[in-house]
């Protein structure tokens, strides 16, 4: 039996990277324009991809191969080439955004080993992180087919909770192939007449010059719209879908189909057992235990992690722990910055008279997530402070923050929610104000409180005291990235 020293060899041949002794190669990376001095017979030894690169480049006056490598950061590379020459990687202290980063470039240098540990990795410890970034991940999981770990990760939660794609804000731009990914599955767990509707949506979207109103459609417009639809179209199983979908939903867009196919469909549904010609694809295998509503993987948050979510809901009752799974609260999303917009008035309008809400926002250039929860209801047209001894604002744990702040409201009950309208202003208390525009005006603002007296940012962000918010200096103003604010109802 061999004896194997891997972690000797692993050791020198991270010396010689750092060393860059007799390198034959040197590859820059575009951002910053880093320098690295490496050797080619290592790199064409693990890489497909540099083995071919390196026999397409001729060497320079000082027997140097020269590669220009964009699209990939330093940060990024860093790890890759480290990897090649020592075969260690250390993920636990990337972000995810980097790891999935890493794994984009492991596959396009071909690095199989490390593209299949990545994707069991990620979804093995970042799952949360994937299902924010859901649309993203699931776009770019079927452009690259070696990405099997994630997309069945992703086709998963698709067929038990479909409106994760459907309702998303990018499945108008969602392509064909995805689509068609999804409508073969026979476990998709959707009623086949809500799919039509879906797909009608997508093809119309697809040729924006459509009328609004189906009414003003000509014969040349349907002939678009079933052009567009010729792909998706074979796999919606029609004769799933029941007599009132029928009249409701395909009667409208009877011209997109064949005539065959629409006569069939009538046939069948008037008269069940009369002989048709069309093929008949088989029903879908539709569970008939309902998934709960209230499961984290339904959170629709582009912010806030299921973790999170539990996390909140925890403090909402007042537990000690934090809820590890089975959250007894339905976080219902009301407004979305980027989808409604970013001004207080918004808020307002939209979540007046609404109480038990919960505000995120994610601060612009530092990647905090602050936020606040109201057991009140906001009120649009009355500018007042509100008495509250439920209230509390927070700091939720992310890649740089390694455990949530809570700070709850203990005395000026009195001042604990700020409603005001009138001058476009909210806040809890002073310890987490929002104003005006939150994403163009740089004012909203945390000031060391009374009512909140524990700190949710560093102290360098805190404002110190003041009689006026328009005394507040600007070093302590910030803006919003993203934000988000939500109803809690009782789990189903």
């Amino acid at each position: 039996m061999a004896t194997q020293f891997y972690d000797r060899l692993s050791n020198d041949l991270t010396q010689l990277l750092e060393s860059s002794i007799n390198y034959d190669v040197s590859i820059e990376v575009e951002e910053d324009a880093n320098i690295y001095k490496v050797h080619s017979i290592i790199l064409q030894s693990r890489s497909p991809y540099f083995k071919k690169k390196f026999d397409e480049i001729t060497f320079n006056d000082d027997y140097v191969k020269a590669l220009k490598l964009t699209n990939i950061s330093v940060k990024v590379f860093d790890v890759i080439i480290k990897y090649i020459y020592g075969g260690k990687i250390i993920l636990e202290k990337l972000e995810n955004s980097i790891i999935f980063d890493f794994l984009i470039a492991s596959n396009e240098f071909e690095l199989d080993e490390l593209v299949e540990h990545l994707q069991t990795y990620l979804v093995n410890n970042c799952a949360s992180w994937l299902r924010i970034k859901f649309a993203q991940i699931y776009r770019i999981s079927y452009q690259v087919k070696s990405f099997k770990i994630i997309r069945d990760f992703c086709n998963n939660i698709i067929t038990n909770y479909p409106n994760t794609i459907f309702e998303c804000e990018n499945f108008n731009s969602f392509p064909e192939d995805a689509l068609i990914s999804i409508l073969k599955r026979d476990d998709l767990q959707l009623e086949e007449g809500k799919i039509w509707e879906y797909i009608i949506q997508w093809g119309k979207a697809k040729s924006p010059m459509l009328p609004t109103n189906l009414k003003e459609w000509t014969g040349d417009n349907f002939l678009t719209l079933k052009e567009t639809l010729k792909g998706l179209l074979p796999y919606i199983r029609y004769f799933s879908i029941s007599g009132e979908d029928v009249i409701k939903k395909i009667h409208p867009y009877q011209q997109v189909l064949d005539q065959q196919l629409f006569l069939d469909i009538n046939i069948k549904f008037i008269t069940p057992t009369k002989p048709i010609v069309s093929t008949v694809l088989l029903p879908r295998k539709i569970l008939n235990t309902k998934l709960p509503k209230n499961t984290s993987i339904l959170l629709p948050s582009n912010i806030i992690t299921d973790e999170h979510a539990l996390e909140i809901s925890s403090w909402i009752d007042d537990k000690e722990t934090s809820y590890i799974k089975n959250n007894p609260y339905e976080f219902k999303l009301l407004v979305r910055g980027s989808r409604d917009g970013f001004h207080v008035k918004t808020i307002y309008d939209v979540c007046n008279k609404v109480s038990n809400t919960v505000i995120v926002l994610k601060v612009e250039n530092t990647g905090e997530i602050l936020g606040g929860f109201n057991p009140l209801e906001w009120i649009n047209n009355i500018s007042q402070l509100k008495k509250t001894q439920g209230s509390f604002v927070f700091s939720l744990k992310t890649e740089n923050l390694k455990n949530s702040i809570l700070s709850r409201v203990v005395e000026k009950f009195d001042c604990a929610i700020a409603n005001h309208p009138k001058h476009s202003w909210l806040g809890f208390g002073d310890a987490l104000c929002l104003r005006n525009d939150l994403k163009i005006e740089k004012k909203c603002y945390c000031m060391v409180s009374s009512a909140y007296p524990k700190l949710i940012r560093s102290e360098e962000f805190i404002s110190p005291e003041v009689n006026n918010c328009s005394d507040i200096s600007k070093k302590f103003l910030f803006s919003v990235e993203e934000y988000e604010v939500f109803k809690i109802l009782p789990g189903k």
